[in-house]
């Protein structure tokens, strides 16, 4: 009998054209790493939106968005977040974005159902749309909600690739992107928009690179033009998705089938430093990038220590390891030592953790 994974990957890459919640009673559960979910807002509008010039503003009017009543679109939401936790591993997330219209109903039913609110993440549009007629605040953001499974999930956070992703600053739950404009945006052969609501591929791609791993598999169930696909795709990640509409499901079919992986070298994120190998500092002394006798400094070059067979330091003053050395040199309770030391190549002052990473490389 084959596992949840096994039977998942006969799906792999498919854009399944259908009713989200029926699609998904059908797939095996278990086998998701991440979903990631844009639904229905249940906009509520009632008659044309238009501008001071009274030419008609392109809003969300088709049909998928509306519903009878607040109930039926709340059984509509439990019903597929009912579905998506079924398919997420115990360690997997779901992201779903929504506006005010909704995300706070979403986000009772969240809870309800046993998901764990870890974020709410604000999309802060760099180009809203304008409030036409004046009477309210500009609509100007988004929110997403980021949940594990459960409260016990053992669920991925790439923080440092996000702090990368930053400038090397830990990243904030406000994001700046702009609306989905240009040669980025989808069209009809007249020229109007594919899809309403198409998401910016930057948005998407800091969600899965914050979130997944390379090769992890991530469910759309609300695919539309593919926009989760195409860089699920390109980061390495494997995908399924769901879409009821049949024009949208052949616009992303041919979408993401243009899409051009990166190589993995490329796509792979930033190691936590919990997950590296550790290395012992007398690894160094043992492969010959450090040798007995070689002279450690501190940045300021204020204090040194001499580097001994065993992978133990000594300065003057006393001797054991990089960290014990370095912290009763200053008089501090603690010291990361891979931080504080320094060897001088040349006049250069190199961290002695540049030489561990260097180790990591060339083993492996």
């Amino acid at each position: 009998m084959r596992d949840s994974g096994e039977a998942a990957d006969g799906l792999l890459g498919e854009v399944l054209t259908g009713d989200c919640i029926a699609t998904m009673a059908r797939l095996p559960e278990s086998a998701v790493d991440l979903v990631f979910a844009d639904p229905p807002y249940n906009l509520q509008l009632n008659g044309d939106l238009r501008r001071p010039d009274h030419s008609r503003v392109d809003a969300v009017d088709d049909d998928w968005d509306k519903f009878a009543d607040f109930g039926a679109y709340d059984r509509f939401s439990r019903d597929w977040l009912e579905g998506a936790r079924r398919l997420l591993k115990p360690d997997g997330t779901l992201w779903v974005i929504g506006s005010y219209h909704n995300i706070y109903r979403l986000g009772a039913i969240l809870q309800d159902l046993g998901y764990w609110i870890l974020n709410d993440i604000v999309w802060r549009k760099s180009n809203p749309m304008p409030n036409f007629r004046g009477r309210r605040f500009t609509n100007a953001h988004e929110t997403l909600l980021w949940c594990a499974r459960s409260r016990m999930s053992k669920y991925t956070f790439n923080y440092q690739a996000m702090k990368s992703l930053n400038d090397d600053v830990q990243m904030r739950s406000d994001w700046l992107f702009p609306l989905c404009t240009g040669a980025e945006r989808l069209k009809q052969e007249d020229g109007k928009k594919a899809h309403p609501t198409q998401k910016p591929e930057a948005l998407l791609h800091r969600v899965l690179l914050a979130a997944t791993k390379p090769g992890d598999l991530v469910l759309d169930p609300f695919l539309g033009t593919g926009t989760t696909g195409a860089v699920a795709k390109r980061l390495g990640r494997r995908f399924i998705g769901i879409e009821r509409e049949k024009e949208y499901a052949k616009i992303a079919r041919a979408r993401i089938e243009a899409v051009e992986p990166a190589s993995p070298e490329d796509f792979a994120a930033t190691q936590e430093k919990r997950q590296e190998k550790r290395v012992p500092f007398g690894a160094l002394v043992e492969a010959g990038l450090l040798k007995p006798g070689a002279v450690l400094c501190d940045v300021s070059r204020r204090w040194t220590a001499k580097v001994r067979a065993d992978g133990s330091v000594i300065s003057a003053e006393t001797k054991g390891s990089i960290h014990k050395v370095g912290a009763e040199l200053q008089g501090a309770p603690a010291c990361n030592g891979w931080a504080f030391w320094h060897v001088d190549f040349g006049g250069k002052l190199v961290s002695i953790d540049v030489l561990r990473q260097k180790f990591r490389a060339e083993t492996g």
